[in-house]
């Protein structure tokens, strides 16, 4: 195994551990009734986020010129282990989310006072900072991980969920992997992933994030009950974990897809 992939794999990990951690926004909004100033905290992590996506993908793509310049094909035991990180983040992530729905409260109450991110930041460090989030280290218990609900959960927003995670999750791996396919269009290949994601972006941005901003704001208004909402977002991350495994089977048909379209064009 390559450094490169050993990095690609911690960078995996921190970006779906991150993207598992948001559903849990949405109830830190509820419950602090500061619902921007939760999102905006959250940021933060988004940008830790994003910036590790941003070193992905040239790593990848490192780690596939180096191969074809060798004339190999390491087959796909490396991108499976890539996905597998991101099935065990999602899980990790998962059983944070108690957690880090008390820092993140703390959080939103005390910037409320101070209204400074940087002092914010640097509080976190200190020694009473480091005791406060000790104190809100909570184990998951059985109703946290339960998802019986009494509330009929849309499916269609559940299947769509499934559907673009694992689309997000092998997009830029299997438009990467096109490359040991195709070497001579592996540029046109690469170049691909944006309209295979573009896809389910669309499901995250018109369908999905639309329907938990309107669960949110009926929470917020006390149409909806706050223990349904947290069932809804219990089923989101079962969805989402759902999508990494899916992904893996994606795996197979999505590389040739691409390197497919990758010729016809």
């Amino acid at each position: 195994m390559t450094i490169q992939i050993i990095i690609v794999l911690l960078l995996t990990f921190i970006i779906h551990l991150i993207s598992t951690l948001s559903y849990s926004v949405r109830i830190v909004g509820t419950r602090t009734r500061k619902i921007a100033i939760s999102f905006a905290l959250f940021n933060i992590m988004v940008l830790i986020s994003r910036t590790s996506n941003s070193f992905q993908a040239p790593l990848l793509a490192k780690w596939v010129e180096n191969n074809i310049n060798l004339n190999l094909n390491p087959g796909t035991y490396e991108i499976r282990l890539i996905l597998l990180a991101a099935t065990l983040a999602t899980i990790f992530g998962a059983f944070l989310i108690p957690t880090f729905q008390r820092i993140l409260s703390k959080a939103v109450m005390n910037f409320s006072i101070h209204k400074s991110m940087p002092k914010l930041i640097l509080h976190s460090f200190t020694k009473t900072g480091i005791m406060q989030i000790r104190r809100e280290i909570s184990i998951p218990n059985k109703e946290n991980l339960s998802i019986n609900s009494k509330t009929e959960f849309p499916i269609k927003i559940f299947i769509f969920n499934i559907l673009a995670v694992a689309i997000l999750s092998v997009g830029v791996l299997s438009s990467l992997y096109a490359g040991f396919i195709t070497p001579e269009l592996r540029t046109t290949a690469s170049s691909l992933s944006a309209i295979v994601n573009g896809f389910a972006t669309i499901l995250m941005f018109v369908i999905i994030d639309p329907y938990l901003s309107i669960l949110t704001d009926e929470v917020v208004e006390g149409k909806f009950a706050e223990s349904e909402f947290r069932r809804t977002i219990r089923y989101m991350v079962f969805a989402r974990l759902i999508g990494t495994i899916l992904a893996q089977l994606l795996l197979v048909p999505f590389p040739h897809f691409i390197a497919f379209v990758a010729e016809i064009i």
